[in-house]
């Protein structure tokens, strides 16, 4: 199954921008087009294709909801939908999701997971899908959040990739990359070698913030480091292939998002 190729788009009210616009598989914490098992409170994973969500998504006159298969084969679609109506106020935040991919990532930059929030509202997750191109460690990097007026300096600064989606020591157990999905945290695919075709190690990681969300009156922005370490140790700038989705609430109107990659663009090769 080809994930990537499946766009979901959500429009809120009568705003033409839409609100999500994301791969089928990235929206589920799954980036690779395999199964894997989804446990957490947000969304899960069940076999073979089960994909289930429970975001709270507020709107006050109406949802639009599409999904479109840019793939070059026929797809059969099966969904249910529940709402409740309510009285919503005025100024309640709506969900939002944006995908991003940067393949490879350009030496020394740094990897943007959200940009050009205008409004208020708290980020609640982040998915990644990383795509190793070297042989040693991937996950030093910071996670930063710059809120409202910062500037060089973020509100909050991790202290490594892997400590951001709430493992440590390179997800590691016995020597071995080691996969778990919990509420709140997961890296439910670890991609290996298969000797084949399957040449790199590949990763999918979710992080949500349903208890910590992080709040923003004006604006916000997310970044993130892609550095390993060479020998001494000292740091290397990574190459890597990593996508993202960031995940979050705020009020109308939504600021455009950048294009949407392109179906080779986003192709997993």
């Amino acid at each position: 199954m080809d994930w990537r190729a499946q766009i979901l788009r959500i429009y809120w009210d009568d705003d033409p921008q839409p609100a999500v616009e994301c791969p089928i598989g990235d929206f589920f914490a799954l980036g690779w087009n395999k199964y894997a098992h989804v446990n957490s409170l947000a969304v899960c994973v069940n076999p073979g294709s089960a994909f289930n969500c429970y975001w709270e998504m507020p709107f006050s006159s109406r949802a639009r909801l599409t999904v479109t298969n840019d793939g070059i084969e026929r797809r059969t679609l099966y969904y249910q939908i529940d709402y409740t109506l309510c009285e919503v106020p005025d100024d309640a935040a709506r969900f939002c999701a944006q995908f991003r991919r940067v393949n490879p990532v350009p030496k020394g930059d740094v990897v943007t997971i959200l940009d050009g929030v205008v409004g208020r509202g708290h980020y609640i997750g982040t998915v990644c899908a990383w795509g190793v191109n070297n042989g040693g460690w991937w996950g030093e990097g910071e996670v930063k959040f710059f809120i409202d007026d910062d500037g060089e300096f973020p509100t909050i600064c991790g202290t490594g990739t892997e400590d951001y989606f709430c493992g440590s020591y390179n997800f590691d157990v016995g020597g071995q990359y080691t996969e778990f999905s919990t509420a709140y945290a997961g890296m439910p695919q670890v991609l290996r070698p298969d000797g084949t075709y399957r040449s790199q190690q590949r990763f999918s990681l979710y992080r949500w913030h349903l208890t910590d969300p992080i709040r923003f009156t004006t604006g916000m922005r997310v970044t993130m480091q892609a550095l390993g370490w060479r020998r001494g140790p000292r740091y290397l700038q990574l190459q890597d292939d990593i996508a993202t989705v960031a995940f979050w609430y705020q009020t109308l109107p939504l600021a455009p998002y950048p294009v949407l990659p392109d179906r080779d663009d986003r192709e997993i090769i």
